[in-house]
């Protein structure tokens, strides 16, 4: 029995022999190998930075995307706020009328005239009750009498010579003019004063 046990396992000396036997038959490593190797790696190298430099510029072109869509919500913010800011733009421009008309009517009234001063009153009243609601809807006038003419505000009717002012300084104003929030909603027509 005991020799059946010996035929049986396989020895280690044959093991090593079947390993040298398997390197015999591989046969030494050519240098047409290795340079195909090496061409192998440089590719997979190449395609490597291939990729990372897609990987890069796809991150860029995402960062580029979202910055513009931060602008895109900026602009579309300050739009809906100035929507809500100057959507009284034409409105108001169209009630300025009715202001200078109270204004001329008041000015046109005589007020030693007992008969009218009770009209006089009425359109006062009624003046100084628009000119509120205009003010609470931050629709200011622009009465430039005695400043410097500024074409952004102003627009000049006529020049007139006058050695007592400076030159440029508006000496009357024809028609008041108006902004809302801060934005010119009409200019005031004005006469400025000219060097004599």
């Amino acid at each position: 029995m005991s020799h059946e046990t010996e035929t049986d396992q396989p020895n280690n000396n044959d093991a090593v022999a079947a390993d040298d036997n398997n390197v015999d038959q591989a046969g030494p490593v050519s240098n047409e190998e290795i340079e195909q190797e090496l061409l192998q790696e440089q590719e997979q190298i190449s395609e490597t930075e291939q990729l990372q430099k897609q990987v890069a510029e796809a991150s860029d072109q995402v960062l580029r995307i979202q910055a513009e869509m931060q602008n895109v919500r900026r602009r579309a913010e300050r739009d809906i706020e100035n929507a809500h800011k100057y959507a009284l733009d034409k409105f108001s421009a169209d009630l300025l009328p009715v202001v200078d008309n109270l204004e001329r009517a008041l000015s046109a009234i005589s007020l030693d005239d007992e008969s009218q001063k009770a009209v006089a009153e009425g359109i006062e009243l009624t003046l100084k009750s628009f000119i509120d609601v205009l003010a609470r809807f931050k629709i200011e006038p622009i009465d430039p009498a005695g400043q410097p003419f500024d074409a952004n505000l102003h627009q000049a009717v006529s020049m007139v010579p006058n050695p007592d002012l400076e030159p440029n300084t508006v000496m009357d104003v024809f028609q008041k003019g108006y902004t809302l929030n801060g934005r010119l909603i009409r200019p005031a027509m004005v006469v400025v004063s000219q060097a004599s």
